[in-house]
């Protein structure tokens, strides 16, 4: 830690620790968002945290009269912090796009803006994207708007001074809504570290340390690698040392590692065999809630449970063990993914070329593709997705009468989603034809559960599920 952060007294921990969880679960923070005290708590530390955040993480505060911004450096790609919607769905691809093209068009707008003009204005450019298009006549597309339009006003780049976006979406013919902007919200909103239209892939916006401005001589190497090592830990459920490189790993080992992030965030840093998690038992910073509610948090809790259980089985019975893709693959096949909806065309194409270094990122990427057995390469117990299928079955069948009844209805979609729930938590990775148990997962091998009738007013036969994890609570 560093000597300034030191200096915060005992008595002010706990409030200086508050702030930096804050903006480290809100990189955006403003008079009205999160809630109306948190800038003020965020503004009275800044300074600390300026340094504090930059020193061990390499992440750039950046505040203004009504606005606190955090930079973060990005080691991966990660798809668990999406955007969401008004029904708490994330967004989808339709809905991101209309958010970038509505903060294009604000920039061009005065103090307010009517919202149907402001979905003419997106409409006239999404019309020259292929594929997307913002027709204000289809209620779907008026909803992926509103969406996007909401998100912004949530933050409070946009305050509605009279009307109703709902109703709007509902009939524009008869309703309309007026927004006041805010230009220091909208500015902080999106604040690149560099120019989009200059990036011929993805991986290209990874590379925060050079875009935050800071060294990357070899002195300091092993500070950045300290710094990645926090972020690991620190944005991660488990950071486990089959997946860190030989100087990573170090850091990773390093008691210093546990007492900066424990200072930092009042969390407690747990170190297993396998690897490190910081343990967020209370929810003041984790994103995502597991255990948590809801029929797919439940679903994958109960999942978690039997495909721990068939990790234990021995002999002829004992699942397979595969290596699992490693870092690099994991990142090669999600950049890929992404970069394929890149533009063939216009100024992606004819302003950025490949540079060498990309290019050899690239072809490492493509030589880590092998899977064969190498030297002290650890593999993981292998479940089949039939198998998954069949156990999901037998979950649904016992305690599906507290499913909700859309996902019991189909089976796919809610072992796809709990198996995307179980991926995010870093407790298995997903793999063709199956999916790996990650040691995180032995933690849920005591889970029970009970399906209780509610006595609440409404239908009789109203149940709930109740799942009961046995084990210590792992939520990082």
């Amino acid at each position: 830690m560093s000597r300034a952060a030191e200096t915060v007294s005992p008595l002010e921990l706990a409030d200086y620790q508050k702030a930096v969880r804050l903006v480290l679960q809100h990189p955006l923070v403003t008079p009205g968002y999160p809630d109306k005290a948190a800038l003020a708590t965020v503004r009275r530390w800044a300074g600390q945290l300026r340094t504090d955040l930059m020193e061990l993480l390499g992440y750039r505060l950046v505040t203004t009269a009504d606005t606190a911004r955090l930079q973060r450096a990005q080691d991966g790609l990660d798809a668990t912090r999406p955007a969401l919607a008004r029904a708490g769905r994330p967004f989808d691809r339709r809905r991101y796009a209309y958010l970038v093209l509505t903060l294009a068009a604000l920039g061009r707008h005065g103090a307010q803006v009517a919202l149907g003009e402001l979905a003419d204005a997106v409409a006239s450019d999404a019309v020259r994207i292929d594929g997307l298009g913002l027709d204000t006549a289809r209620k779907a597309d008026r909803d992926a708007f509103v969406d996007a339009v909401s998100w912004l006003t949530e933050r409070g780049a946009l305050t509605l001074a009279d009307g109703s976006a709902t109703a709007w979406a509902g009939d524009p013919e008869r309703a309309e809504a007026l927004y006041d902007i805010d230009r220091e919200i909208l500015t902080a909103v999106h604040h690149p570290t560099r120019v989009l239209q200059h990036l011929s892939s993805v991986t290209a916006l990874l590379d925060s340390a050079g875009a935050l401005g800071m060294s990357a001589g070899r002195a300091a190497q092993r500070r950045d690698q300290g710094r990645r090592a926090r972020r690991l830990v620190l944005e991660n459920p488990v950071a486990y040392y089959a997946d860190a490189d030989a100087e990573l790993l170090g850091q990773l080992r390093a008691p210093a590692l546990a007492e900066d992030l424990e200072r930092l965030t009042g969390l407690t840093v747990e170190r297993r065999a396998e690897g490190v998690a910081l343990v967020d038992t209370s929810g003041r910073l984790s994103d995502i809630r597991f255990p948590g509610g809801g029929t797919v948090a439940q679903a994958a809790l109960l999942l978690a449970a039997r495909i721990s259980a068939a990790v234990q089985r021995a002999g002829r019975h004992a699942p397979e063990l595969l290596p699992a893709p490693t870092a690099a693959e994991r990142l090669a096949a999600r950049a890929r993914r992404i970069d394929a909806a890149l533009p063939s065309r216009g100024l992606i194409t004819e302003l950025a070329e490949p540079d060498a270094e990309s290019v050899h990122e690239e072809s490492v990427y493509e030589q880590s593709g092998d899977v064969g057995q190498e030297p002290g390469e650890t593999r993981y117990p292998f479940v089949t997705d039939s198998w998954l299928r069949g156990r999901l079955k037998e979950i649904t069948g016992e305690y599906g009468a507290g499913f909700a009844a859309d996902l019991r209805g189909g089976p796919d979609r809610l072992l796809d989603q709990a198996l995307d729930l179980l991926n995010a938590m870093s407790l298995i990775a997903r793999v063709d034809g199956g999916a790996l148990a990650l040691p995180l997962l032995a933690r849920y091998r005591g889970v029970t559960a009970r399906v209780k009738t509610r006595t609440t007013a409404g239908p009789p036969s109203q149940t709930a599920l109740f799942a009961h994890d046995t084990a210590k609570d792992p939520t990082p």
